[in-house]
């Protein structure tokens, strides 16, 4: 409404009230004359004067009789202003109710002007609000892209990261598995090596055994024409088992001494399957030495039985008898769990 008032053309106004400033001008100038005939009278008229009596003897208490004030004289009313000075009257009031309202109006146009310049300057405020709202909303858009990014290539990041980690899983996984497998490869390898030196020492004790069997029994038939009647055969008992031969009287006490020499050389780490006995048939000389030591009954377990001969071999010489001298021969018989 103020903006469209504020194109619309400036009018005079117009006359309202004219009766009621002819009447307030004939009013005042009626006080006028009335104001300008008291002013007049009350400087013409002479002061009343007052009389007192005074005693010199004895002073009067009694209070003065207050005089009569004579009223003033009531003034006719002035006659009423000519009619030229009503119409100037008028005419001046006119005047000033024209200007009056030209203010007015100069101020209304100042009003809307101020109305339109702070409607203007509203528009721009919210123009200028709503610009900085976008620039703000622009600006977070931006931040969330950029943290968007952000966040996104540090998830890329991660991902790389996690992929090395599982590729280098996967690369020291192959490594071990690598190693291993060479591993395993040369404890096979040693174990072969090991299995082969194994048989080659048995090769080699065997080659050595069948070569002190030669020589003991050269060396039997050396002694045999020299033992004469020192030639006996015996019976005794071997370790955790019993040694028993043909032919000969043994001391009852000479298996314990065969026990006890046996015993302590005998090495086997490894299991057998039930109590099997491996036999051993050892001739000896007479003062002990063994002239052959063979298996004459195996337990079923070769290891057993090679380690049961070997502890037999490493007991030479075998212990004498009660009589200073050894049995001829005799069979030992021994047991893994006796």
């Amino acid at each position: 409404m103020m903006k469209r008032a504020a194109y619309r053309p400036i009018r005079p106004p117009r006359e309202r009230g004219t009766t009621r400033a002819f009447v307030l001008a004939i009013v005042m100038h009626a006080l006028l004359v009335a104001f300008l005939y008291f002013g007049i009278h009350w400087k013409n008229s002479s002061p009343t004067g007052s009389e007192a009596e005074l005693w010199t003897d004895v002073p009067d208490t009694t209070p003065p009789v207050p005089q009569p004030v004579a009223p003033a004289p009531i003034q006719p009313a002035p006659p009423p202003p000519p009619q030229e000075d009503a119409d100037i009257a008028l005419q001046e009031a006119k005047r000033k109710q024209l200007e009056q309202q030209q203010q007015e109006a100069a101020l209304l146009a100042e009003q809307q002007k101020q109305a339109q310049i702070k409607l203007q300057q509203q528009e721009a405020a919210r123009q200028k609000q709503l610009a900085d709202q976008q620039a703000a909303l622009a600006k977070q858009k931006a931040a969330q892209d950029a943290a968007a990014k952000a966040a996104q290539a540090e998830a890329q990041k991660q991902a790389q990261i996690e992929a090395q980690k599982k590729q280098q899983q996967l690369d020291q996984q192959k490594q071990q598995a690598a190693a291993d497998q060479q591993k395993a490869q040369q404890e096979a390898d040693a174990k072969a090596e090991a299995q082969k030196a194994a048989k080659a020492k048995a090769e080699a004790d065997a080659k050595a055994k069948a070569a002190a069997d030669q020589a003991r029994h050269a060396r039997l038939a050396a002694l045999q024409g020299a033992a004469g009647e020192g030639e006996t055969t015996g019976t005794g008992a071997g370790t955790t088992g019993t040694a028993t031969g043909g032919g000969g009287n043994g001391s009852p006490g000479y298996a314990e001494k065969v026990r006890q020499r046996v015993k302590p050389n005998i090495h086997f780490a490894g299991t057998v399957d039930g109590n099997p006995a491996a036999v051993v048939a050892v001739t000896c000389a007479p003062d002990g030495s063994i002239l052959s030591a063979r298996l004459a009954s195996s337990s079923g377990d070769q290891g057993w039985d090679d380690a049961v001969l070997r502890a037999v071999q490493a007991s030479d010489p075998m212990p004498r008898d009660t009589d200073g001298k050894a049995p001829r021969s005799f069979q030992i018989r021994f047991r893994p769990k006796d």
